[in-house]
């Protein structure tokens, strides 16, 4: 059987990665992905072929792993956090007709938004959205939209790729957008590098948060008007009677 794992290895080292995960990526004869995913896991695989690509190459990621997995290899295409978001799962299955008799096998892994909100406590308890501030594949104006919805909607909101060299003035678009509705001193948090080395957290409001200069490797944690700080830590409560 031509077999494609497509494997969300999470947050970064094994101790972040589900037995499931670890059990496709042990299955694989070949691991494919986007080279600084690659190197979190080569290490565990140090016999394992490897086949690896740069950014604004995922297409091309993904059609050499259905290849191969035609060509009766057993691949594994590795996604930092859950394949299924913001990952390589939606463009692998949407190819897959191309490649019949090729088993894909989508395997969850853990997303920043968790990873990044447990390391700052239960900012996501209630209901909550996420948001990519990224504009490659996205109009500015329909992520703008989304924004504004999910601050009149009162969600609690994560952000992923807050910022990069071309996007620096993103995150306080998104900050100018939320405050529109939104409390200044709203408890917000920023994680980065969850899992991996030089890992770092920390809360501010949501007025500081306007004027951060962050990068590619932060998640943004946004509270909603029932969002508060407890003992350190960010809480959006569930709504149970303490």
């Amino acid at each position: 059987m031509a077999e494609l794992y497509v494997v969300g290895i999470g947050p970064g080292g094994a101790e972040g990665m589900t037995h499931q995960a670890r059990a496709a990526l042990d299955r694989a004869e070949l691991l494919c992905g986007y080279g600084p995913y690659l190197a979190l896991v080569a290490p565990l695989f140090p016999d394992k072929e490897c086949f690896e690509t740069g950014m604004t190459r995922e297409i091309e990621r993904c059609r050499r792993a259905l290849s191969l997995a035609q060509a009766g290899r057993t691949v594994a295409l590795v996604c930092s956090g859950d394949a299924g978001v913001y990952g390589m799962a939606s463009p692998v299955l949407e190819l897959l007709p191309e490649y019949p008799g090729v088993e894909v096998e989508i395997v969850a892994g853990v997303t920043a938004a968790l990873s990044g909100a447990a390391l700052l406590g239960a900012p996501l308890g209630h209901d909550f959205c996420v948001i990519s501030l990224s504009d490659l594949l996205t109009p500015r104006a329909v992520i703008e939209k989304r924004l504004r919805c999910a601050g009149e909607g009162d969600f609690s909101i994560a952000l992923y790729n807050p910022a990069s060299g071309k996007r620096a003035d993103c995150l306080q678009k998104a900050c100018d957008i939320l405050l529109e509705t939104r409390s200044p001193d709203t408890p917000c948090g920023v994680a980065r590098s969850v899992g991996r080395a030089g890992q770092t957290c920390r809360l501010l409001t949501l007025r500081a948060l306007r004027d951060e200069k962050l990068d590619m490797l932060s998640t943004v944690f946004i509270g909603s008007s029932n969002t508060k700080i407890v003992g350190g830590r960010l809480v959006t409560p569930r709504g149970y009677e303490l």
